[in-house]
């Protein structure tokens, strides 16, 4: 197994950290070789707010999955989320000198380059520019601009921004963790290649992907990105909740969330009680399921509300950017019960919980394809396009060497026959003149009819 086909996706979340390596296989899917999974101790609302002890979370997950895998690994592709991430639309062009060639691959990533180039609020950097549609020479929606002819090529860009310094911790946890760091992906951008279909791109779709700390939303519309957004809310804070409303401890409140826990209040009984064991020699405590219930529905209810809202910013109630395939729910989150009921009746929207098994092979594990996988799946499905991308680019970088070689032996050749020819004919020229007093043995033409001149005029004398 060569190492350099294996690519790894490593996913810092708020409540734990993912590794996931794998390949692509004969058929094109991706074969998920190991996984590994530590609890995240240093992150909070998708930020690190503690860099010793994300490091250790990183290693512990990336040794867990080296040993699934029985495979070393140097590079990982990174997720990247957080509060301080934020998007906007940004239109721009080039004018081409080279206007009768073809446009080409290089004056998109010059224009992309140009865009890169912007002036940030202090303390941000771009993250992703991502095209959105082309123009040429003013002839609009134009999605694909490669071949075509034109002077001037411009187009409407999604910036994706975030903190320099948030960035920053993030390669930092990474590379003193001991690996190389092979790209950073924004994380919603990572789950919707995941669990989207190309035909729920096209259609319009959004997808929610809620975390532990925070809900990440991509829109896509067209086949395109069309909008971005990370609300700092996520299950972490319907935890709190429970916590809070129950008097239990945190471990406690995670625990009946996940086995009890519901988003809709009517579908449990008055009589339906869960007792938790007290602490220290306590008396157990009783709590209402329909209690339950009604904390998580409230939270839920405000989160699911401030995603709405940002999908109506979108302009989701325009005709021409409906969301035709609805809302696609992902993350840990989409597991708790009745979410989707829930999304389906504050938005009105068609709803379907994402699994990340659209591009894995067939033969993977139940558990990879659980939602709470779907961000580690989306960057390892990244790592693996950027090294095809990387292979591709050296390919073609070696073909060009090729060609400028050949070239050269080309035009040395010609040179060294042109020289052949020219030699023997001042061979030829030398042996003409001899009988004739020539000057010299490399006498050229213009020299030869420069001295009959004077003869002629030496004559005439």
């Amino acid at each position: 197994m060569e190492n350099e086909k294996i690519a790894v996706g490593l996913d810092i979340g708020t409540t734990k950290i993912v590794a996931m390596i794998g390949r692509k296989n004969e058929y094109g899917k991706v074969e998920v070789l190991g996984i590994g999974k530590s609890k995240s101790l240093g992150v909070h609302r998708g930020v690190v707010n503690n860099i010793t002890q994300t490091i250790q979370s990183i290693q512990q997950a990336i040794k867990e999955a080296e040993a699934d895998a029985g495979i070393e690994v140097e590079k990982v592709m990174v997720g990247i989320a957080g509060q301080h991430i934020r998007s906007l639309q940004h239109s721009d062009y080039i004018t081409r000198q080279n206007f009768d060639e073809v446009i080409e691959e290089k004056d998109i990533v010059e224009l992309c380059d140009q865009v890169h180039k912007l002036v940030m609020l202090p303390g941000e950097e771009i993250i992703h520019v991502l095209p959105q549609e082309y123009k040429v020479d003013g002839q609009g929606e134009i999605t694909q601009p490669i071949g075509m002819h034109g002077a001037r090529l411009e187009a409407n860009f999604h910036v994706v921004v975030g903190q320099i310094s948030s960035i920053r911790n993030i390669v930092r946890c990474v590379t003193n963790s001991g690996l190389a760091l092979g790209g950073v992906n924004l994380e919603p951008l990572a789950s919707a290649n995941a669990v989207l279909s190309q035909e729920e791109k096209e259609a319009g779709v959004a997808l929610i992907d809620i975390g532990g700390g925070t809900t990440d939303l991509a829109i896509f519309k067209d086949g395109i990105i069309r909008h971005t957004a990370v609300i700092p809310f996520g299950g972490n804070v319907i935890t709190e909740d429970i916590k809070d409303g129950c008097s239990i401890i945190e471990k406690q409140a995670e625990l009946l969330k996940v086995k009890f826990g519901s988003a809709w209040p009517g579908e449990n009984k008055e009589n339906e009680i869960v007792s938790i064991p007290g602490l220290r020699g306590r008396e157990p405590k009783e709590i209402s399921l329909k209690n339950l219930s009604k904390i998580i529905h409230y939270r839920a209810v405000e989160i699911i509300e401030q995603v709405f809202l940002e999908i109506k910013n979108y302009g989701h109630e325009e005709q021409r950017k409906k969301l035709i395939a609805g809302i696609v729910i992902t993350g840990g989150g989409a597991q708790l019960k009745h979410l989707k009921q829930l999304v389906e009746y504050i938005t009105g929207m068609d709803t379907r919980i994402g699994y990340p098994n659209e591009h894995l092979a067939g033969d993977t594990e139940r558990e990879t394809t659980s939602p709470i996988y779907s961000t580690a799946v989306g960057l390892l499905m990244k790592s693996i396009s950027d090294q095809d991308q990387e292979q591709k680019d050296a390919a073609e970088e070696k073909e060009e060497i090729l060609e400028e070689e050949q070239t050269i032996n080309e035009v040395e050749e010609q040179s060294a026959s042109t020289e052949e020819i020219e030699e023997d004919n001042n061979i030829s020229n030398t042996t003409s003149q001899e009988g004739k007093g020539s000057t010299g043995p490399r006498q050229s033409f213009f020299d030869r009819f420069v001295d009959k001149l004077k003869d002629i005029l030496d004559k005439a004398e």
